[in-house]
């Protein structure tokens, strides 16, 4: 006879002194909603920094490889190796610039446009799911405080 498998456990409560710190729960809203983001983009083979590189020049436009690795706080040769697997996949060109060989510049090509628009609707249906018991005003509200403190501590 076989046992059938136990069920999955209830999701873990913070202690009451925990769950009165905002650090705490800041901390654990977040590490799940990164883990839910990249287990989605995992699927697809991708990081968070394949999507941070290619929304970065999309916004920005066309940047030096250095100062997109010093935007993004990457290491130059992560960067590197981002990139190199961006363009194999057709996502990102890179070109030397003719006055300095040793500079390279990115540029989003129209189908890392559409790779972006799509990682982009994964993430929001993370967050559809993640601010489920939220409505639209709160969601709204947490969003707007979370963005004033994320620019006021850098």
């Amino acid at each position: 006879m076989h046992d059938s498998p136990a069920p999955p456990a209830p999701p873990a409560h913070p202690t009451p002194g925990l769950a009165a710190f905002t650090p705490y729960l800041l901390s654990k809203v977040g590490r799940t909603a990164r883990a839910r983001v990249g287990d989605r983009l995992a699927a697809r083979g991708l990081r968070m920094w394949h999507m941070a590189v290619l929304s970065s020049l999309a916004a920005d436009g066309p940047q030096p490889q250095r100062d997109l690795a010093t935007r993004l706080a990457v290491h130059p040769s992560d960067m590197a190796k981002v990139l190199d697997e961006l363009t194999r996949a057709g996502w990102v060109d890179r070109e030397r610039d003719s006055d300095d060989r040793r500079r390279i510049t990115a540029t989003l090509t129209a189908a890392g446009r559409t790779a972006l628009a799509e990682l982009e609707a994964e993430v929001a249906a993370v967050q559809d799911a993640l601010l489920a018991p939220l409505d639209a005003d709160e969601r709204n509200t947490l969003h707007r405080l979370l963005l004033r403190l994320h620019t006021a501590t850098g």
